[in-house]
């Protein structure tokens, strides 16, 4: 009988509640724009099912850096999904192959929006190193997150 052994992967989740709507919130998590002043400019994103872009981070090794996304789920104010692959196969540690799932989920709270951020499919040990920066890095990215939806809100209440 032959079994396979499955590897062991982890996801990265971070939870927040956030004092704006979640219309705001969405705002931020898809216009190119302000995404690129909270993560990293994207090239050629649109919140549409289907459409490929690419982020472009700090090459290491034989990987230029690059990030290939595809949106795979779009709801609007509630629901965004894209996967997100780099690396290359002859790297170790950062820089190695990558092929993770991030998904915004928006739910509207008594204090505003509660965002759950969940970045899944970290292939353990392979990916322990992208797993441990990206796990840190999400939770700044998601504070960086609030503060471009807090300057998007006050403006379009200026208005």
């Amino acid at each position: 009988m032959n079994q396979t052994v499955k590897p062991d992967t982890q996801d990265i989740v971070v939870e927040e509640i956030f004092p704006h709507a979640a219309e705001v919130i969405w705002k931020a998590l898809t216009n190119g724009e302000l995404i690129g002043r909270w993560l990293m400019a994207p090239k050629g994103f649109a919140a549409v099912a289907g459409t490929r872009f690419t982020f472009q981070t700090t090459p290491a090794g034989e990987w230029d850096g690059t990030i290939h996304c595809e949106v795979l789920e779009v709801v609007l104010n509630e629901r965004l999904a894209y996967a997100w692959k780099g690396g290359h196969a002859d790297n170790v540690g950062y820089g190695a192959p990558l092929e993770t799932v991030v998904t915004f989920s928006l739910s509207r709270t008594d204090k505003g929006t509660r965002l759950r951020l969940v970045h899944s499919g970290f292939v353990l040990p392979a990916n322990e190193t992208a797993y441990r920066k990206m796990g840190e890095g999400w939770k700044t990215v998601v504070k960086k997150l609030d503060q471009i939806a807090a300057e998007h809100d006050a403006s379009t209440r200026s208005h």
